[in-house]
């Protein structure tokens, strides 16, 4: 899939910076210790990110991959208020502290369904069965939080 393509014929409001690396890549594996899921992995090595027309990030960067999910996993102020956090992989938000990832199972990404972790009530809910579906739904409306 041409995901820049994809993203543009859902909304002309995005915009895209340079590919990631195969060494921006090594950095999830190495940080947290988890490698990407293929279509999440095509996408930032189309662009390192998906922002919308006021910069904001809609599909984080790899920079932000790994330090938002450090921050969650690590923040021991989490572990009295959250249930554990190594079990997902986050790559976007929802702009009101929600976040969106995958699951980890086994200590691998075995799926490609997608998650929404709302904050206030810690609860971790299915919401797409892609990256493609959440990307479609998201931008068009169809999924919110």
């Amino acid at each position: 899939m041409k995901w820049k393509s994809f993203i543009k014929n859902v909304s002309s409001d995005y915009h895209f910076t340079h590919p990631a690396t195969f060494k921006d890549m090594r950095v999830i594996k190495e940080k947290l210790n988890v490698n990407l899921p293929k279509e999440l992995e095509d996408l930032l090595r189309e662009t390192n990110g998906v922002y919308d027309q006021f910069d904001c990030h809609f599909i984080w960067p790899i920079h932000k991959i790994v330090e938002e999910n450090l921050y969650y996993r690590g923040w021991e102020d989490f572990k009295d208020l959250y249930m554990p956090f190594d079990h997902l992989l986050f790559f976007s938000d929802a702009g009101n502290g929600d976040l969106f990832g995958y699951a980890i199972l086994n200590g691998h990404i075995q799926r490609e369904d997608i998650y929404v972790w709302k904050h206030e009530d810690d609860s971790r809910t299915w919401i797409a069965s892609s990256l493609k579906e959440f990307i479609e739904g998201w931008l068009a409306g169809k999924i919110s939080v």
